[in-house]
């Protein structure tokens, strides 16, 4: 497996060993405390390892669990994917990944809650002020967390072409309320945002009161199949990954139902650059069920077909990386405080996720799309330079929000 840098594995009875690949690269290591992990980590190391790190049976030996993951991640995508094991794992995955997706709106709630319906405290310790959970906008990568989530908002208001006071703006995926609460406060807009979670929908609510903006802001627990009002913009920010690929056209079909025939929609979401594949059994178990990442080939053909127009797409490629670089240390600087609140096992979870998500980004194929779309050819200007006036319109209007 190793064809990059430098592994050391200290093995259950003891006996340590060193793999060397011909490459140079990283060192890393780690120890397989027993025998049991090792032989689950042989059969199935993609569900294994995780699970084996929440619960201190293996750990880094002489590096950090970023070091770890970083070199493993390196070497297994192209030198482990021919070992038969992990092309039948891989086949079942993809096998299975229909019936794992299959996201029916009472099933679409209970996987939300499983995440998103955490201590509330938790999140106000490794995200932004305005509690931003979703790739942040990094134009030069040197922007701070809280600037990178105020220009991710600017950014998608241009494309939504918020272009005159009181336009009606659904928000599918409403999070904390965040991105409703600017376009409302900076835009003029009147925004409905829908979400899923409990927690969520009263953190919002509570916002929307304490700044005033509960006349133009108001917030739903609710499906999206269930929409039925028109809207002049559709805004929806990391919650299409909950979708499921056979829900997609339902949600295309909500998209095109509820725009109004002059409306502009806006989809953000994680996207794969190397094609369809399957989502990560250890991430699928414990932190997003129900979840997956598209290829954009599996999801134009349903904008097609829905009717709507793609009127620009945008790849962020390493934007969120950096997003999950400043999360990741966030949550090591709070550790102390989130092991109060949970648990030592629920912080090992969280920093599996937060570090291989971020190496999927950093190493891997993700990356973000943003698809702007239309009803019709006639909505939007001929040329795009619309969006990037009305960004620098916001940042001249309210700098110290941009």
């Amino acid at each position: 497996m190793i064809r990059e840098g430098e592994l050391t594995v200290k093995w259950p009875d003891g006996t340590t060993g060193h793999y060397r690949g011909e490459r140079g690269g990283p060192r890393a290591g780690f120890a397989i405390n027993d025998a049991a992990t090792l032989r689950r980590l042989i059969l199935n190391p993609s569900l294994a390892l995780g699970e084996a790190y929440m619960d201190g049976r293996v750990e880094p030996l002489d590096c950090s669990l970023f070091e770890m993951l970083d070199l493993l991640v390196r070497n297994a995508e192209a030198n482990l994917s021919a070992h038969p094991l992990m092309r039948l794992n891989a086949a079942a995955g993809w096998v299975l990944r229909r019936l794992k997706q299959f996201n029916p709106a009472s099933r679409a709630q209970r996987n939300v809650a499983h995440h998103y319906d955490l201590n509330g405290r938790l999140y106000s310790l490794f995200l932004d002020r305005d509690r931003q959970y979703s790739c942040a906008y990094f134009p030069t990568g040197g922007e701070t967390l809280e600037e990178a989530q105020a220009l991710k908002k600017r950014h998608i208001a241009a494309k939504l072409k918020l272009d005159r006071d009181g336009l009606s703006v659904l928000d599918i995926g409403s999070g904390w309320g965040g991105l409703a609460l600017t376009l409302a406060r900076d835009y003029g807009a009147r925004v409905t945002g829908i979400t899923l979670s409990a927690e969520q929908l009263a953190e919002s609510r509570a916002r929307a009161e304490a700044e005033g903006l509960a006349d133009r802001v108001r917030f739903e627990m609710l499906d999206y199949r269930a929409l039925e009002e028109p809207f002049d913009r559709i805004v929806s920010v990391g919650m299409f990954e909950h979708v499921g690929v056979d829900h997609y056209r339902q949600f295309f079909a909500t998209v095109k139902r509820c725009l109004k025939p002059d409306g502009v929609a806006l989809l953000h979401a994680i996207s794969r650059a190397a094609g369809p594949g399957s989502t990560n059994p250890w991430l699928a178990k414990y932190i997003f069920p129900g979840g997956y990442s598209p290829a954009l080939s599996e999801v134009v053909p349903h904008i097609e077909r829905a009717g709507l127009w793609i009127t620009d797409i945008e790849i962020l490629r390493l934007h969120y990386a950096e997003t999950l670089r400043h999360w990741r240390r966030r949550f090591a600087a709070n550790r102390d405080a989130i092991a109060m609140l949970y648990d030592d096992r629920f912080c090992r979870m969280f920093e599996f996720y937060l570090t291989g998500s971020e190496l999927a980004f950093r190493r891997q194929d993700h990356m973000n799309f943003q698809i702007q779309m239309a009803r019709s050819p006639y909505t939007l200007p001929m040329a795009r330079n619309y969006m990037f006036e009305n960004e620098l319109k916001t940042l001249r209007e309210t700098p110290e929000r941009a």
